[in-house]
């Protein structure tokens, strides 16, 4: 039917309306009412009153905790016991099981069981079939080593009356101080405490009791006041909240009645502390109790998803890594907190003043947290450092290190929900070709499916999924897929029938399946818990079943908390039952940890006649331990200011954290970014370790190519930036793998020592590369202040002008600039020609950057693989040491490793590198004397001997125009993976043999 002009006219005024409201972002606001705050979480509130019941009695507060001396049992590193709860009201006594095991590690791990509930000895209410013990198998998710115990430890036979001291660590340079009555423990390095449990008396284990129905009132009695009624009613044995409690129209049924565990961890003398990720706030963690600049609801980690969450604040996220670090000047202490249900930490810095009388002696900060979780038992690690590096290394060893992910993940993502069709998809491929702009991977969300059912494909939107990957492998790219864990309720899916047949669902609280609401509307989940479920889900990916699939295509697990739209807190019920018949509030905050390690199992190897790869996942929500599997992000963020600025200190937190392969969604998820917004999130995304941009299906398409002049100029440029620092982000991810350190490193990890840089979290170092980058989060910011923390001399990596002073330093930082710095006495590596992809990258020559030091001295390292296959087990890998000394003024390239690789695979690997070479070596802050030198001597190893020496070309460039000295050396017809020596000249200087 032909419009009528009336028809056409309204037409034209809903497209102008629409067209207006794209032009603004809405103001989009967390629903904090979906949420609890403490004082509506039941153990949240009465813990926090004992605590404060404590606090204020602390003259006479005498907790009720006591370790019986004639139950203590030493033997191999471990020391046994029995705390004693007394209940003054029965005359009784608590029994709870202690254990303190000492590790060859250096740690420390402390675990307060409960002895009826450990026996079975209770009774379960509304006829549950829940395990009757407190959740104990958080280990077996998050731990894989380090656990072998020190059985050179010892107990002293100094201990004072009324305490145990055992002697343990390092040269016997850690104590366990353990006081009987109150219990508590004093953990010191060198004779100086550093980290006190229940110093202040807050220990709580609510331990099991059987309901008590109360008889109701009798007539005359049902006017008590609520002022009466409160009289009675102490806050912290509350029993409103015991034995069931609502939330949001939800009713949690409680069968085991309150079993909250709960104790003050300080750590004296040190100010800041950091961790517990995740959370939208500062570095530096802040108070938790109220007044100015402190919040007043403690640290929460419960998984969720917390839709447009807010910055600066302690609401929980998608992620949940109990591990806290303390720091003061040169020394760096921790804690793990190894409980898997719902948990909060308070955080109080208590302040003394310095005694008039001693002159120079400063006031001390200490830091005083309050730590209590829903259920499971008490188990926590102590880290008495004594270095960032240490700890860092030891939790590694502990929990696992980050995966060496494929060298694809590293490079460029680009997402959003959704691309449309395959043909889409192929399109978007061609416009980054065709404007030269350098990406590996591009992402499809939830629309790709048939009817949101996962291992399917739409038959209308991508016919040819086979072919579409197919184009995309032409330049070595691949294919992100979500697959999430609820699997639609419908009557035609067989993967339905699978799960329920086989019986790998999540159940409710009566034993049966659980139905809740997600993207596909009605849901049953996968309980990944099952070992069944996890060789069910495996099956689902080979290429036979999950058709259309190829080798270039990985998973991306996101709504994994679970988010459940129909459920309290927009996630499961806490009554819901799991494999092993644990209730979900014992283990909520590792279910997303076990559907990633489903996944990441899956996709090692998806077909008998293909090699296997390394996997690539990424994951929403995450636990101690999930680094092991793959990547995170920090969830649906928004396109405003606030939301880049947050996400500095988020990645940062996550690295220090054990999780360091993190990012956020360039450009915001919500909303539409201005241009200056969008450019600015690329200067500080491509030093997010996870680089991905990712956009709401109702914002505007934003690829870079669609940026307009001089907008796409400036995001290429840093998209090839990443591209060109590939070997150094490689050897950065090497490292984590290895050391279990931050790729991305906050400026206290970097200078222990500096005071004054303790809560900077707006700037970074990369790996060990001595690079130094500042983004700017400002609008209209044409400048920024850097903070450099010692006397070396930085260099802007564009200009090559010197900055130096200890301090903040003001920079020029217009919207084409992003301020980069190289710290001098570091030497890094660089891919300079420009590829489509970082596949193709795969034999191109190297540059090294010899960035001189105060010392006239610097040194670097680089790691290479294959960068897909697990070869590098088995010595299949080249790892260089590059050294400069001024002494000899040579540059030396050497093995980094401990021995020589050997086996098929590594001789393969060796001959593949042949002849990938080193094309120039820059060198910055070159000294005077090499003006006017034209030529380098240059010896590389041959056979068994050194080749004899040749000649390479050498520029000098002088100082000007604010610039340093700077130099290149030529071609040097070196192999990257050899033992080579280039000879500067230096005046008197002896050579270095290879």
């Amino acid at each position: 039917m032909r419009n009528t002009p009336y028809v056409n006219s309204w037409t034209t005024v809903f497209l102008l309306i629409a067209c207006l409201c794209s032009l603004f972002t809405p103001a989009l606001t967390v629903k904090k009412q979906d949420f609890k705050t403490c004082d509506q979480s039941g153990f949240c509130k009465r813990n926090r009153a004992y605590a404060d019941r404590a606090t204020t009695e602390s003259s006479t507060w005498n907790s009720p905790y006591t370790l019986d001396a004639s139950s203590i049992r030493f033997k191999d590193g471990q020391l046994t016991g029995v705390v004693l709860k007394a209940l003054p009201k029965t005359g009784e006594n608590i029994r709870l099981p202690l254990t303190i095991n000492f590790l060859q590690s250096g740690l420390a791990r402390v675990i307060i069981d409960e002895e009826k509930r450990r026996k079975g000895d209770i009774e379960l209410r509304h006829g549950s079939k829940a395990r009757k013990e407190r959740y104990n198998e958080a280990e077996k998710w998050a731990i894989v080593g380090g656990l072998a115990l020190n059985k050179g430890a010892a107990v002293s036979k100094d201990s004072e009356p009324g305490t145990t001291k055992v002697v343990y660590g390092p040269s016997s340079g850690y104590e366990a101080v353990i006081k009987h009555s109150p219990f508590s423990v004093d953990f010191k390095r060198e004779g100086e405490t550093h980290v006190r449990f229940n110093e202040r008396g807050f220990l709580n284990v609510e331990h099991w009791r059987p309901k008590i129905e109360k008889d109701p009132p009798k007539e005359g009695e049902e006017e008590k006041s609520a002022e009466e009624e409160q009289k009675i009613v102490d806050a912290a044995e509350d029993e409103g909240t015991w034995w069931e409690e609502t939330f949001g129209g939800n009713t949690d049924s409680k069968p085991k009645g309150p079993e909250s565990v709960a104790i003050d961890v300080t750590f004296p003398g040190y100010e800041h502390v950091y961790g517990v990720a995740e959370h939208a706030g500062p570095l530096s963690l802040r108070q938790t109790r109220g007044g100015e600049g402190n919040y007043d609801d403690p640290y929460r980690l419960y998984n969720s998803d917390v839709f447009e969450y807010e910055m600066d604040s302690p609401m929980t996220l998608y992620g949940a890594i109990p591990f806290m670090q303390a720091h003061r000047k040169d020394s760096t202490v921790g804690i793990l907190w190894l409980n898997a249900a719902e948990t909060w930490i308070d955080i109080v810095k208590a302040k003394s003043a310095a005694n008039v009388m001693s002159l120079g002696v400063a006031g001390t900060t200490d830091t005083q947290t309050h730590w209590f979780s829903e259920a499971g038992i008490f188990d926590a690690f102590v880290f008495l450092g004594p270095t960032p590096q240490s700890i860092s290394k030891v939790y590694g060893e502990l929990t696992g290190y980050t995966q060496l992910p494929q060298q694809f993940a590293i490079a460029y993502h680009q997402c959003r929900w959704n691309y449309v069709t395959d043909e889409d998809v192929k399109d978007v491929d061609r416009k980054f070709d065709k404007h030269k702009i350098p990406y590996d991977v591009i992402w499809l969300d939830i629309e790709y499916t048939e009817e949101k059912k996962y291992f399917t494909w739409d038959p209308m939107t991508f016919p040819d999924p086979i072919g579409m990957q197919a184009q995309l492998d032409e330049h070595q790219r691949k294919l992100v897929a979500i697959i999430d864990p609820h699997i639609k309720n419908t009557n035609d899916y067989g993967i339905k029938d699978e799960l329920i047949s086989k019986g790998l669902a999540i159940k409710n609280k009566d034993g049966n399946v659980w139905d809740g609401w997600c993207w596909p509307g009605s849901s049953y989940w996968v309980d990944c818990f099952n070992p069944q479920a996890i060789a069910w889900w495996k099956s689902l990916f080979t290429y036979d079943r999950f058709k259309g699939s190829a080798r270039n295509l990985f998973i991306w697990n996101d709504m994994n908390e679970p988010s459940v739209f129909n459920g309290p807190e927009t996630t499961s019920p806490k009554d819901n039952m799991h494999y092993g018949d644990w209730e979900h509030r014992d283990l909520h905050n590792i279910n997303g940890l076990t559907f990633v390690n489903a996944t990441y199992h899956a996709t090692i190897q998806r077909s008998k006649n293909e090699a296997p790869q390394r996997p690539f996942v990424l994951t929403r929500s995450f636990y101690v331990g999930s680094q092991r599997m793959g990547a995170m992000w920090t969830g649906d963020n928004q396109a405003i200011w606030s939301h880049l600025q947050a996400s500095l200190p988020m990645v940062l937190n996550n690295g220090i954290s054990g999780f360091p392969f993190a990012g956020a969604d360039v450009g915001g998820f919500f909303g539409n970014p201005s241009k200056e917004l969008l450019v600015r999130w690329y200067q500080a995304g491509v030093f997010y370790p996870f680089l991905r941009a990712h956009a709401h299906i109702d914002t505007r398409r934003r690829e870079p190519y669609l940026a307009g002049s001089p907008y796409r100029e400036i995001i290429t440029k840093m998209l090839r930036l990443r591209y060109a620092l590939l070997p150094s982000w490689y050897t950065a991810f090497h490292e984590a793998h290895t050391q279990g350190y931050p790729i991305v490193r906050p400026n206290w990890w970097v200078h222990p020592g500096d005071s004054q840089g303790f809560a900077i979290d707006d700037q970074m170092y990369l790996g060990n590369t001595g690079l130094l980058v500042k983004p700017v989060t400002t609008e209209g910011a044409e400048s920024t202040s850097v903070y450099l923390a010692d006397e070396e001399t930085y260099y802007d990596y564009w200009t090559f002008k010197p900055l130096k002073g200890k301090g903040s330093h003001e920079v020029a930082a217009p919207l084409d600039s992003l301020p980069l710095f190289m710290r001098g006495g570091h030497i890094f590596t660089r891919r300079d020609r420009p590829r489509r992809s970082s596949g193709l990258m795969k034999y191109d020559p190297f540059t090294l950057v010899l960035v001189l030091g105060s010392s006239g001295s610097a040194n670097g390292t680089l790691y290479l693989d294959d960068g897909e296959s697990f070869d590098y087990e088995d010595g299949a890998f080249i790892h260089r040491l590059f050294s400069f000394s001024s002494s000899t003024g040579s540059l030396v390239s050497t093995s980094a490793s401990e021995a020589p690789n050997t086996g098929k695979k590594a001789k393969a690997y060796e001959n593949s590198m042949q002849g990938v070479r080193v094309e120039r070596i820059i060198v910055v802050g070159a000294p005077d004397s090499w003006r006017g030198k034209e030529e380098v001597d240059v010896a590389e190893e041959g056979e068994g001997k050194s080749r004899a020496e040749r000649k390479a070309d050498f520029v000098f460039y002088e100082a000007r125009d604010g610039k340093a000295n700077w130099a290149v050396v030529r071609d040097p017809k070196v192999d990257i993976g050899k033992g080579w020596r280039v000879d500067f000249g230096a005046a008197g200087a002896g050579r270095e043999e290879l």
